[in-house]
């Protein structure tokens, strides 16, 4: 599947979760496929019985019904998947999670946020950044965290082609530009 067919999926998706009558809230739409991604990814088994030809396409919709009640997936969910499965396109479910995922947070104003630093950060000092981070753009922040121990100390972000450099080694560099600058 080309990735113009995984926002094709994704956006029919979203497009029906923000339908005045879905009363599916955007943020458990994105958990539920996730969990569905997970669960299928997560199972050769799964993945043998949906993909393979011998297999009707009634029984993978069955199959489909059984897993998502599971897991307690909403009718939207559950209907959407079982489109999946019928067009034969379940094995690009992680492409579709990944365009939904970026077509929600377009939605509703949430940008991603690379954040590296010199040490794990506590989940204080991540709220903190992200709400700095947040404050500074104007929007939601969902962040990726790294480690990176050359840094020294202090965090990194990096939010589309925008850096948000205050690590000591950021620091340092810029004290050393300025003197060799003069």
């Amino acid at each position: 599947m080309t990735g113009g067919l995984a926002v094709h999926y994704a956006r029919a998706l979203a497009d029906t979760v923000f339908t005045s009558e879905s009363e599916l809230k955007p943020e458990h739409a994105l958990a539920q496929l996730g969990d569905a991604v997970s669960t299928v990814e997560g199972s050769k088994e799964l993945q043998n019985a949906l993909l393979s030809p011998a297999i009707s396409k009634g029984k993978k919709i069955q199959v489909v019904s059984d897993v998502t009640e599971l897991l307690g997936a909403h009718r939207i969910i559950r209907n959407f998947l079982s489109v999946v499965v019928t067009h034969r396109r379940i094995r690009e479910l992680p492409a579709i999670l990944r365009e939904f995922r970026q077509i929600m947070d377009e939605k509703l104003g949430i940008v991603s946020a690379e954040i590296v630093s010199a040490k794990e950060l506590s989940g204080q000092e991540r709220q903190q950044v992200e709400h700095a981070l947040g404050q500074k753009l104007g929007k939601s922040i969902r962040a990726n965290y790294r480690v990176n121990p050359s840094l020294l100390g202090g965090v990194r972000a990096r939010v589309a082609s925008r850096e948000y450099d205050a690590t000591l080694q950021g620091k340092l560099q810029a004290l050393h530009q300025r003197l060799v600058a003069q």
